[in-house]
């Protein structure tokens, strides 16, 4: 019988494999959370009001075009980090050595990456945190977002909407609306501005989102 350190690894082992497999089975432009621009999270991203050269990271970026997005509007200090290696290769072709060079990219679990402390004015999550159906890695997950976060930035963050998919690339999901996804960000962060969205699938289906933008406060609430 495995301990609990090990079940944890076990689970973490297995959901890098699923992923590996869903990039290495499928082309880019056929996968469910394909869009050819994106748009709605440049118009958060734009919204902060950052400078071209804050840092950025995109969690969960994986062969996202958001990377790409960036770099043609000018922001110049990004990060990409996904589970899968496939992915991250994927965008890296796209992008070319000579851009992909500029950009730090991360191969790695969020739910265990150590990330440097206050190193990004934006963190991006389009459809990440809705994978996270166990407490502890959704409690992991906002540790370190808290950490990687400086005081002040913010968080842009999509998830499926309260009325959106149960499940998604063969997984379950958590469906959230913006009150529900505040709670689990907790005091530290203050939910700006949120509104739904409708992605269509390459397939034509279509999945229903929740958008919120949040700020990290300057100082932590007192307990």
């Amino acid at each position: 019988m495995m301990n609990n350190s090990e079940s944890q690894f076990h689970m973490k082992s297995e959901r890098k494999a699923h992923w590996e497999r869903v990039y290495e089975a499928r082309a880019v432009e056929a996968l469910s959370w394909f869009q050819p621009h994106a748009e709605r999270s440049m118009e958060l991203i734009a919204a902060t009001g950052v400078e071209l050269s804050a840092p950025i990271i995109d969690v969960g970026g994986g062969a996202s075009i958001l990377v790409d997005d960036l770099h043609e509007a000018g922001y110049g200090n990004l990060s990409v980090l996904d589970i899968s290696a496939a992915a991250l290769d994927a965008a890296r072709k796209r992008l070319g050595a000579e851009v992909a060079a500029t950009v730090t990219w991360i191969e790695a679990d969020i739910t265990q990456a150590d990330l440097p402390e206050e190193a990004y004015d934006i963190w991006h999550d389009r459809a990440v945190f809705h994978f996270l159906t166990a407490s502890e890695d959704r409690a992991r997950y906002v540790a370190t977002m808290s950490k990687a976060v400086r005081p002040g930035g913010w968080v842009v963050m999509a998830t499926f909407a309260d009325d959106g998919p149960e499940k998604c690339s063969g997984l379950a999901v958590v469906r959230y609306r913006p009150e529900a996804l505040a709670a689990e960000l907790g005091e530290a962060f203050t939910l700006e501005r949120h509104f739904r969205d409708e992605h269509a699938t390459p397939s034509g289906a279509v999945q229903r989102f929740v958008w919120c933008l949040f700020r990290k406060r300057s100082t932590t609430p007192a307990a």
